[in-house]
């Protein structure tokens, strides 16, 4: 069967696929589903940060990628090529030149061992794990058209603080993969609104509004967490269930 061309959405009946093909060595790298656990998130007071379900669902929309090596890298400040100081403890072995000073202006790059393939009309979003911050340094973002380019791409980080030293270790995210439509952003037409269009709306927005504010209340008079679990069981300000909604994301590993 011939594929379809680029730009053309998969048919309905044929499944979205993401494959990877190796292009260099894979050894110590690793590429898995993203879990919705953070040690940031665990060490909340009560855990309270899981109760937010917006951040646990970014946790877990897409497929995390892991640092191959252990290393320590020093920017110096300037924009040279040289301007990375990088020191591998256990030397690179079989992932030589795999992470490096690619750019420049204290960026630095991982070369990802794998060329991707999307269904058609689909690429990828490439991007830092979601809500893993790091001191020092932040991750910069790519849109790669996956469904046709036979090129690979590479994992940048931006250090924003020179002279200070940043560590990696074996198994360390680097890179969050998220296939999305290519299509979508221009197909989507930003309208501008009032409430008083949508009278239902308007009441289950003030219905939200009472009930944060009278937790907000009892949260400062008690100092104790007072949670609204509406959106996170999915129930609309009346009590009514929604049926489509979404608490987790449950990606399949690579086969």
């Amino acid at each position: 069967m011939l594929p379809q061309p680029p730009g053309q959405p998969a048919s309905p009946d044929s499944p979205l696929t993401l494959d990877a093909y190796p292009v260099s060595n894979t050894a110590n790298w690793t590429l898995v589903p993203s879990k919705g656990s953070r040690d940031w998130m665990d060490a909340s007071q009560q855990k309270f940060a899981y109760r937010c379900l917006p951040l646990v669902m970014a946790n877990q929309a897409g497929w995390l990628i892991t640092c191959p090596l252990n290393f320590r890298v020093v920017w110096d400040g300037s924009e040279r090529l040289q301007g990375l100081s990088m020191h591998f403890p256990q030397g690179e072995g079989a992932n030589a030149g795999q992470v490096r000073s690619h750019f420049g202006m204290g960026i630095l790059t991982f070369s990802i061992p794998w060329l991707f393939r999307t269904s058609p009309g689909y690429g990828l979003w490439v991007k830092g794990p979601a809500n893993m911050p790091r001191d020092g340094l932040s991750p910069l973002e790519g849109i790669v058209e996956t469904d046709w380019a036979p090129y690979t791409f590479t994992m940048n980080w931006k250090i924003t603080r020179p002279d200070y030293v940043i560590d990696f270790a074996v198994g360390d995210p680097i890179a969050l993969i998220v296939p999305f439509p290519l299509d979508m952003p221009e197909g989507v037409v930003p309208r501008l609104r009032t409430m008083q269009e949508q009278p239902s709306l308007a009441n289950d927005y003030a219905s939200f509004h009472r009930e944060r504010a009278a937790a907000l209340q009892r949260l400062h008079a008690n100092n104790e967490p007072a949670w609204s679990m509406s959106y996170m069981k999915g129930h609309r300000p009346d009590g009514s269930v929604v049926e489509e909604h979404r608490k987790a994301f449950k990606l399949r590993e690579f086969a």
